[in-house]
């Protein structure tokens, strides 16, 4: 046990953060959905919520720097402004309703998708729409990121539509990643803070950092091709840890 959190929801925590910073390292997203799939078998969402925004910062700070050169915050800032319109939206929703609908809602549409993507010869390009659709799809991101981490879901599935290489997709969606769940996480604590939620984050830190580390050695081994066909399967294994 570690300050009384027993020893089984210790090994949950710790296999979740290891999984979702497997993920998140590999692809740039997916952390969230991965990690609380394991973690909500033994925390309640609000905390979960809270150690998935917190360590979506972390990790993502700890992989953007190789990523610098292909940041353009011409393309970013509409997804940046979008989703911290829609963050607020989000945390109230987490905090004051039942979200589990939406989240079944999401899952259905990620495995839906996700299986779409990983059988089609090749993805359709969407370039219709500019600036403000690019908006559209970061103000849906913040409102899903307020309830329950998931702000990187949308924005990778649209910048894979766009038809943008991975390191020009991840130099869009990461980095938004970074801000919404740093916007996220404040709000989160703001109605939600308590001790545990210390304890549990500082308990999940190597695993996270560990998985980040993992994940990122296999993103280097992929190219564009493979980088969607594994997005795709995590697509769909996401999704079916929402609706199951």
């Amino acid at each position: 046990m570690i300050a009384g959190i027993p020893l089984e929801t210790l090994e949950f925590l710790w296999l979740g953060a290891l999984v979702g910073g497997i993920a998140a390292g590999a692809s740039g997203f997916a952390f969230g959905l991965a990690a609380s799939a394991i973690w909500l078998h033994k925390i309640d969402p609000v905390h979960s919520a809270i150690l998935i925004t917190a360590s979506g910062v972390l990790l993502h700070l700890t992989t953007l720097w190789p990523l610098r050169r292909h940041i353009e915050f011409s393309r970013l800032s509409p997804f940046v402004i979008g989703g911290v319109i829609g963050v607020p939206i989000g945390v109230y929703l987490l905090a004051y309703t039942d979200a589990a609908t939406l989240k079944v809602a999401l899952g259905v549409f990620l495995v839906a998708f996700g299986t779409y993507a990983l059988l089609a010869p090749k993805l359709p390009s969407f370039t219709a729409g500019g600036r403000t659709a690019d908006g559209a799809i970061g103000f849906i991101g913040g409102i899903l990121g307020g309830i329950g981490g998931y702000s990187g879901v949308l924005p990778t599935i649209w910048t894979q539509l766009r038809g943008w290489s991975k390191e020009m997709a991840r130099a869009v969606y990461q980095p938004y990643v970074i801000v919404i769940q740093a916007i996220t996480v404040a709000g989160i604590l703001l109605v939600a803070f308590d001790r545990t939620s210390l304890v549990l984050f500082a308990a999940i830190l190597p695993p996270v950092l560990l998985g980040t580390w993992i994940g990122w050695q296999l993103f280097g081994k992929l190219d564009d091709r493979r980088f969607r066909q594994a997005l795709a399967v995590l697509l769909i294994v996401s999704g079916a840890t929402l609706v199951l």
